[in-house]
């Protein structure tokens, strides 16, 4: 199969996770505590990526000063995006707000998620273009981490009174940034093939951010610290289990 096809479909697959979240979150409305528990996962899921296998294969492969300053640079790229873009925290004050805030905070989110789905997709496109395998399984890792990225978009929207469709079309579609992302990672890596290091520690340094700023905070606010916990040790778990098969 064409390189790029291929990164692209695995791509598009793994953005899939934010629609399945939206038909979780309209039809099964889960609670605050389910709510940070699967929070807690995506956490675990993505921080584990982070440090064992993007992180790590960027030093093996171009040594601590690639992937020191990569993993740097794609934390400071999410901090300015987060600085200078309309955005909030997964979820924040859901509780509180009547429905207009709510479906304002819906739409929020899903601007924050498809902002946070673009350097994921390189992610992917980066992890593929260094081994296909690798590719996919950083897809899988993204798919799951995707899921509760949906149930945040949809579930202030259906509690402010928007149609089940509707909120579940807004997750669906934010997702679908993330293959723009790889197929842009793929199209500059190609011709420059002694980057990709640096792209994958630049990923994890983007997706360590984006867990300690937001992810475990929130999952910590919705959830009792025991739940959070055992879902970010569970996420850590799945990612372990992913890597025995794929890496």
């Amino acid at each position: 199969m064409n390189t790029l096809l291929a990164i692209f479909l695995l791509s598009l697959i793994a953005s899939l996770g934010t629609g399945v979240g939206g038909i979780i979150a309209v039809f099964c409305k889960p609670g605050r505590h389910t709510y940070g528990f699967l929070m807690g996962i995506t956490a675990g899921v993505m921080i584990t990526l982070s440090f064992i296998q993007l992180v790590n294969q960027a030093w093996y492969q171009a040594g601590y000063l690639t992937a020191t300053i990569g993993f740097g640079i794609g934390a400071l790229f999410m901090f300015l995006i987060d600085f200078f873009t309309p955005h909030i925290l997964f979820g924040e004050k859901e509780g509180l707000l009547i429905d207009q805030k709510l479906f304002k905070t819906g739409v929020l989110i899903a601007i924050g998620i498809s902002i946070h789905n673009l350097p994921e997709g390189v992610a992917i496109g980066a992890g593929y273009m260094h081994m296909p395998r690798f590719g996919v399984f950083i897809a899988l890792a993204i798919a799951v981490h995707n899921i509760p990225e949906g149930i945040a978009t949809a579930l202030p929207l259906c509690r402010s009174g928007v149609s089940r469709w509707n909120a579940f079309r807004t997750a669906f579609l934010s997702g679908l940034v993330e293959p723009v992302g790889a197929v842009m990672a793929a199209l500059l890596l190609k011709p420059f093939q002694s980057i990709i290091p640096g792209a994958l520690a630049f990923a994890g340094g983007v997706m360590t951010f984006i867990v300690l700023d937001e992810l475990i905070p929130t999952a910590r606010e919705h959830g009792h610290q025991h739940f959070t916990s055992m879902g970010i040790i569970l996420g850590a778990i799945c990612i372990f289990l992913l890597s025995g098969i794929f890496c």
